[in-house]
């Protein structure tokens, strides 16, 4: 792998993690297109710690309000939320450990990364568009849970973790950047799990200097997504995501079959 493959997977890592388009998706998809083999474990594993420092480093205050508040004050809003986003983390957590190594045999193919990507732009399109927004934007320990557990289904690439908990956020009635700012906080437990645990499967000669490029990539990439998503969102829908994934889940399925 040369310099420049890893900055392009590094960007392309930045982009699919947070934007609801699916990195997962993308990172298999990059190196069929360009007819390349798979990049490997060790490059993915340091990809996600890039996005997962990036977010951490956004979010920073945040968090600190959260864990403050959580230990100091866990009947208040913020010290309950801390708890929630815990607890919400389990059920995806669960479906990680259990069912990752089926899911990435059974739908790592490109038709059937190309059909999630089309059938599951279609919901986060029908919530974006119908769902009914609560003004006042009562978050439940109730909404947070439901939004957990539908990030179970993003162990299939192509879902998207980011679009499937935007879209669950929506359909309980939370608002756009309501809803980015709750994916991206449940994206934080659920990226450094995966992270640690595939870190155990590391050895030094898997540490070079395309692997640091990539990360490099992934991290500086990462952090202009998340601060560009967030302003976009205010006064945007989510079209923009869901017509991007409608184009490459039917890009996929005709170049499956021309080729």
């Amino acid at each position: 792998m040369t310099i420049f493959d890893a900055v392009l997977l590094g960007l392309v890592q930045a982009l699919g993690e947070f934007l609801p388009i699916s990195s997962s998706a993308h990172l298999v998809l990059v190196p069929y297109f360009r007819g390349q083999i798979y990049q490997g474990l060790a490059f993915d594993v340091m990809l996600h710690a890039a996005t997962l420092l990036a977010v951490l480093l956004y979010f920073a205050k945040d968090w600190v309000v959260l864990i403050k508040d959580g230990l100091t004050r866990p009947t208040s809003s913020q010290g309950k939320m801390i708890w929630y986003l815990a607890a919400a983390t389990i059920p995806a957590a669960l479906a990680g450990l259990l069912l990752n190594d089926w899911a990435e045999n059974a739908f790592r193919n490109p038709l059937s990364i190309a059909l999630c990507l089309i059938v599951f732009a279609g919901f986060l399109f029908w919530a974006d568009h119908n769902a009914k927004q609560d003004k006042e934007e009562k978050i439940s320990f109730k909404t947070i849970m439901l939004i957990g557990c539908a990030q179970m289904l993003a162990i299939m690439p192509g879902v998207s973790r980011s679009g499937i908990t935007i879209t669950a956020a929506l359909l309980l009635g939370l608002s756009r950047p309501t809803s980015a700012r709750i994916s991206f906080l449940l994206s934080t437990p659920i990226i450094a799990g995966a992270a640690l645990l595939e870190a155990t499967k590391l050895t030094a000669s898997d540490f070079n200097l395309v692997l640091f490029w990539g990360f490099l990539s992934a991290f500086v990439g990462a952090l202009l997504v998340i601060g560009w998503l967030m302003k976009y969102i205010k006064t945007h829908s989510f079209d923009i995501f869901v017509y991007y994934r409608w184009l490459l889940g039917a890009t996929i399925i005709i170049f499956y079959f021309c080729r």
